[in-house]
């Protein structure tokens, strides 16, 4: 039986990587590397607990803190170690995080055949560390997983041609489908659902208190579900959450409360890849704090809008309704066993 060894570290790896597991396992000595990129409880360790996966069989206390060429370079130093003594047939990687950057070196420099699930995406903002990330890792792919048409055809414009790119959905589909019958509304009144933890929209002092005016002014509660480095940051810029009283600060949530909270939104605010796209799954609007989105599908008739200059927007988009919806442009929800057997058949 041969032996895959996946790489995760962030909250929406866990989400992708649970269907894959399930899979995996099926056909293949599935392993996992968790690296620790995320490491808050609820960030992480909890997640495997909820999405019925086993607990990984390597975990590096990494730690979220570090300055990213130390914390990739920790990340391929302690994967590297892993490789030589398990000799896995093949690394996988999904999306674009620094751990997904260090496997992809490993996999480079070991000559191991590289799996990159999510390839093909692309923001054209070269100043995100995770457009990066994504092109090396599209690059050094034996085998590229692509969740929609225009993601091939960003291969295609780079050069990346060969016969194993593959379109086949989206893994995190899978889970949103799995989840969404269970989810129950989490209160009983009218509100905006909320996420916010990309350094430029954190890491200003005066951005961020823009970004909670405008919360705090809307017409409907604001539940924002707040990561521990935002939670540092308010800190740091000496801001009160109780100044905000429109909106509810609650700790990082689990998949399927973060799913219903999105599900009985009026609209989800964010400026997470992951979360833009399980809105647009949840057939609900998104604003998204950002200045381009790599899912440029959900910014079809209005189902998603960017905003980042002009924050003052936010309330009269809030007002507009989407048009039409298009179904399935992430798939029918078994995105993951299409990509295994496409794996069994090609390594």
């Amino acid at each position: 039986m041969k032996k895959i060894l996946s790489i995760v570290g962030a909250r929406p790896q866990f989400i992708k990587h649970a269907p894959m597991q399930l899979e995996l396992q099926k056909h293949f000595q599935a392993m996992t590397i968790h690296t620790g990129q995320h490491y808050d409880e609820n960030m992480s360790a909890v997640f495997f607990d909820e999405l019925g996966i086993p607990k990984p069989d390597f975990l590096f206390d990494i730690g979220g803190s570090k300055p990213q060429g130390e914390q990739t370079g920790i990340m391929m130093t302690e994967i590297e170690k892993v490789c030589l003594a398990e000799k896995p047939d093949a690394l996988l990687v999904y999306g674009d995080t620094n751990s997904t950057l260090a496997g992809t070196l490993v996999a480079a420099k070991m000559h191991i055949p590289l799996i990159h699930i999510e390839a093909g995406l692309r923001s054209f903002n070269r100043d995100m560390p995770e457009e990066v990330n994504r092109i090396v890792a599209d690059e050094f792919a034996y085998m590229l997983f692509c969740p929609t048409d225009g993601a091939i055809e960003n291969l295609k414009k780079e050069g990346i041609t060969h016969e194993r790119i593959f379109r086949c959905g989206d893994v995190m589909c899978d889970m949103v489908k799995m989840m969404e019958p269970r989810a129950q509304a989490p209160v009983d009144y009218p509100y905006y659902f909320a996420t916010i933890h990309r350094p430029y929209n954190t890491d200003d002092a005066e951005r961020m208190k823009a970004i909670l005016q405008i919360f705090n002014t809307l017409d409907q509660k604001v539940i924002f579900s707040i990561h521990p480095r935002t939670v540092a940051r308010l800190k740091q810029y000496g801001l009160e959450v109780a100044d905000y009283t429109n909106i509810q600060f609650l700790p990082p949530m689990g998949y399927a409360e973060s799913v219903a909270y999105q599900k009985f939104s009026d609209c989800v605010i964010t400026d997470s890849g992951g979360i833009q796209k399980e809105a647009y799954i949840l057939k609900k609007k998104c604003i998204t704090l950002r200045s381009e989105t790599e899912w440029t599908e959900t910014l079809e008739n209005g189902w998603n809008t960017l905003v980042f200059e002009h924050l003052n927007q936010i309330p009269d988009i809030l007002k507009t309704v989407p048009g039409a919806y298009r179904e399935g442009i992430y798939g029918d929800g078994h995105a993951a066993a299409e990509i295994t057997n496409i794996i069994a058949a090609n390594l």
